[in-house]
């Protein structure tokens, strides 16, 4: 079951129940000779677990299982990734997530790639996708943020995975979309046409629309225009627009 816009996949288990699957791939970002980006491993694993983390819990569903792919040797590469992804599960009380974990063994590689998938369960009436209204405030969270700018997972610019949950908590919050290479824009304009509306636009927003946010760096939500949207300083929070309704669609 696709959703225009979202990089999700949900699938019907049975009439009460979904399971969400979400995935992201990380290359040429690392500590090898040829990686374009030099960052840490630990850096790699964190940041990769936490994109397709954070897709996963915007649904309202609760991840049970990563599988971590990586393209380059067990020690030290996957070693330090693999800190990062357990690191990145702690932070989000997710100790008890299932991890499935390859490395490669036969060839040396000089460039660091890696693949994660996270899959969730999630309670049909729970499920948090195309719940938005015409008429919904649209905010910003967090800056976007790409290559040598990702460089601390506490960065206090960027969004964290509490984050995600406190909006899930938070009355009036509808649709919570994590911002990637695709930018503001373009996941506004999204989520605005599953809900038949149109994007409309602040006509000055503090914040760069067209810009990669790199590994969901920032998140979009909608929200009740008549609810106070959650702050979480230092953090930036920028309203962006709202959806308004378009009969003809």
């Amino acid at each position: 079951m696709s959703y225009m816009g979202r990089d999700v996949e949900v699938v019907p288990l049975d009439d009460s129940k979904h399971m969400v699957a979400a995935c992201d791939s990380c290359g040429a970002v690392g500590s090898k000779d040829l990686d374009v980006v030099k960052v840490s491993n630990y850096i790699v694993g964190r940041f990769t677990a936490r994109v397709a983390l954070l897709e996963v819990l915007a649904t309202g569903a609760r991840p049970v299982l990563l599988a971590v792919t990586s393209a380059n040797e067990p020690y030290p590469t996957t070693k330090g990734i693999l800190q990062g992804v357990r690191d990145e599960l702690k932070a989000l009380d997710l100790t008890e997530t299932q991890l499935a974990i390859t490395s490669e063994k036969n060839m040396p590689t000089r460039q660091t790639g890696l693949g994660i998938t996270a899959i969730g369960v999630c309670a049909k009436e729970a499920l948090r996708v195309a719940t938005s209204r015409p008429g919904d405030d649209l905010y910003c969270l967090g800056l976007p943020k790409v290559g040598a700018e990702v460089v601390a997972h506490d960065d206090p610019e960027i969004v964290q995975g509490q984050h995600i949950l406190a909006l899930l908590a938070s009355p009036g919050v509808h649709d919570i979309i994590p911002v990637g290479s695709r930018g503001i824009r373009r996941e506004a304009e999204s989520l605005a046409l599953q809900t038949g509306c149109g994007f409309k636009q602040e006509k000055t927003v503090a914040v760069n629309l067209n810009k990669s946010a790199g590994p969901s760096t920032c998140l979009i939500f909608t929200c009740n225009k008549y609810t106070m949207p959650p702050h979480f300083p230092p953090t930036p929070l920028v309203r962006i627009g709202g959806l308004q309704y378009h009969p003809e669609r």
